[in-house]
């Protein structure tokens, strides 16, 4: 069983999850000759982006979510040191993704290098989250094969970021080929949303408990 406030986190990750896909469908819709493959993700929140502001509060509302959720599934994992660590880094991801929407790839930030960080710090941090955050999993019918889950999501996405920095978007002997820069980052965030989602179903359907409420002094 786990307490009530995982099942909210659960929750909140589940719809963060899901209002990001959808909304970034939907402004790809209305961006003129948006590519999956040569596009990246921020082009959809760039100044050519008509529905931008849309694109930027999604990616917001995103990192909110993932900051929030992180915070109130945190017992649901025994207390180890790999669980502060994974959620930590999780909680750093999401601060990467609010700072992708509100530093959008044409802010003049840091000559435009604010979101290539901020980018990077929610890729990497969600990513080096997953897989610590698996160690937390211990062997206990709670989990299931979440563990193994957890470690290919956040082991594909990073092995997607080291392939994306170095450019080479046809990965070994051409595995990924024809992906091209935006097929590449999809390929690093593809795996954390799905993960929030399918691990934030399985968390929602826990048993879960609430701590009895105090006893009350009669007169």
């Amino acid at each position: 069983m786990v307490h009530r406030a995982v099942r909210s986190g659960a929750a909140v990750l589940i719809f963060g999850g899901l209002e990001f896909l959808v909304g970034m469908a939907v402004v790809q819709t209305q961006y003129p000759n948006y590519s999956l493959t040569q596009n990246f993700i921020s082009d959809l929140g760039g100044a050519n982006s008509p529905w931008a502001l849309v694109f930027d509060a999604s990616v917001i509302l995103l990192g909110l979510c993932a900051v929030v959720g992180a915070l109130l599934i945190w017992s649901a994992f025994d207390d180890r040191p790999s669980r502060g660590a994974g959620l930590s880094l999780l909680l750093i991801g999401g601060i990467g993704a609010i700072g992708v929407g509100v530093f959008p790839e044409t802010t003049p930030v840091l000559n435009g290098h604010m979101h290539d960080i901020v980018s990077l710090v929610a890729f990497l941090g969600a990513g080096l989250g997953l897989v610590v955050v698996s160690f937390a999993m211990v062997p206990a019918a709670r989990w299931g094969s979440s563990r193994p889950f957890t470690v290919l999501c956040g082991g594909i996405t990073i092995f997607a970021i080291v392939l994306f920095s170095a450019g080479t978007y046809g990965g070994p002997a051409g595995l990924f080929l024809g992906l091209g820069p935006g097929g590449m980052e999809r390929l690093i965030v593809a795996p954390i949303l799905l993960w929030a989602v399918a691990e934030g179903v399985h968390l929602y359907r826990l048993p879960r408990y609430a701590p009895a409420s105090l006893p009350t002094r009669s007169s």
